[in-house]
């Protein structure tokens, strides 16, 4: 007998033989009576994610979108990791407009799709195009919120600026926030920011100033080096493979270097006076033993330094940049910069940051090292003392 669109009057045996007839009538196209089957299912065995997932393609059937995305919802409340339900939410959502809902649902489809794999064939486009979904709805939320933030730019100070458009870029997925990642000494609750503002550095202007004569006096260096070029990279005997390994004991990254750990290199500082005088006013860490370090970074044609992190956050590197030829660059977490000759810049090394040298020429840039602008001068003094009270143990380990 043909279905009249009602449930048979004799109630089934279990949950499965209600399943298995709401699945035929499915498949019959009675989609009424698929609803009534798989509802007595689900009053059989209400903890079932699946029941309620195909009691929810019956309703879809029927055109009913509240009983459907009802529906859903009682198999999410069972189990919050359902992929195909937060799919078929998201399909369900996007198809109304209802463009916020569809966002949440399509963003936990595609974060429970990421730890798949393989995924499976059928689930691909569905995956795919939830992830081309959250694509064009945080463009266009980041392009929104980027012509906000540009009308009220210019009345923000650097540091508003800054991290207002990393904040921007973060919040919709364009960018990531790197940490502090110090292999050496580590000093809490500073801020971890990536590059430190001018403002901080009222002398920039002062040694920029003499970066025609600190170029001059590199350049003379570089023409009779004798042993003041060395390489930048060079591992212990015995290390094992790194990152490093490609530029050990090469000079594709060399250095000169001026101060090394607190000690003056004389022989180079002798033969360059301009920077020395230059390196003497600036007011930077003076640790026995560790700081400062000032030298000449030289890196050949296509060459890059790796990613990596630096040894302690309690200071701030600085970059002088003297001969840069079109396709260099300098990545400190997320953010890119272009080296300028003879505009500084300062950022902390403990972020995560790379460089590279694409062009057919030297890269040459004067880095020196000064105390993060975040420390109070108490802060400072305290370093101090602890080190010294280290070094007085004899217990501190020698470099």
């Amino acid at each position: 007998m043909a279905s009249t669109g009602m449930a048979s009057a004799t109630p089934p045996a279990s949950a499965v033989e209600a399943n298995r007839r709401g699945i035929a009538a499915l498949q019959a196209g009675d989609h009424e009576a698929a609803a009534q089957h798989f509802t007595a299912a689900i009053a059989s065995d209400p903890h079932s994610g699946a029941l309620q997932r195909n009691l929810a393609s019956a309703r879809r059937a029927l055109g009913d979108d509240k009983g459907e995305l009802a529906a859903l919802d009682a198999a999410l409340a069972i189990d919050r990791r359902d992929m195909i339900a937060w799919i078929r939410k998201g399909e369900r959502h996007e198809a109304r407009g209802e463009m916020g809902q569809a966002l949440a649902a399509w963003s936990a489809a595609v974060a429970l799709g990421a730890q798949l794999d393989p995924v499976p064939p059928p689930l691909a486009p569905l995956l795919a195009h939830g992830q081309d979904f959250l694509d064009r709805a945080t463009g266009a939320m980041f392009t929104a919120a980027s012509a906000a933030f540009e009308e009220m730019r210019d009345n923000l100070t650097e540091t508003e600026a800054r991290r207002g458009a990393a904040f921007v870029a973060s919040a919709l997925g364009r960018r990531r926030i790197y940490r502090n990642e110090c292999a050496g000494v580590y000093y809490p609750f500073l801020p971890a920011d990536e590059f430190f503002d001018r403002g901080h550095f009222p002398w920039f202007t002062e040694i920029e100033a003499q970066t025609d004569a600190i170029r001059g006096e590199l350049q003379a260096l570089l023409a009779d080096p004798g042993e003041a070029l060395r390489p930048y990279v060079r591992m212990e005997a015995g290390s094992p493979e790194t990152i490093w390994s490609p530029l050990d004991n090469r000079l594709d990254w060399g250095a000169c270097f001026l101060w090394e750990y607190g000690e003056p290199n004389q022989p180079v500082l002798d033969r360059c006076p301009a920077t020395a005088a230059a390196l003497a006013a600036v007011p930077g860490a003076r640790i026995p033993g560790r700081a400062p370090s000032a030298f000449f970074s030289l890196l050949k044609p296509h060459t890059r330094i790796p990613p990596h992190t630096g040894v302690t956050n309690t200071r701030a590197i600085v970059h002088l940049p003297l001969i840069v030829p079109p396709g260099c660059g300098f990545r400190v977490g997320g953010e890119t910069r272009q080296w300028q000759e003879g505009v500084a810049f300062a950022f902390d090394d403990t972020i995560e940051h790379e460089a590279w040298n694409e062009s057919d020429e030297l890269r040459a840039v004067l880095i020196f090292d000064v105390w993060n602008p975040h420390m109070t001068a108490g802060e400072r003094e305290l370093l101090l003392r602890y080190f010294a009270s280290a070094d007085a143990s004899g217990y501190a380990v020698p470099r």
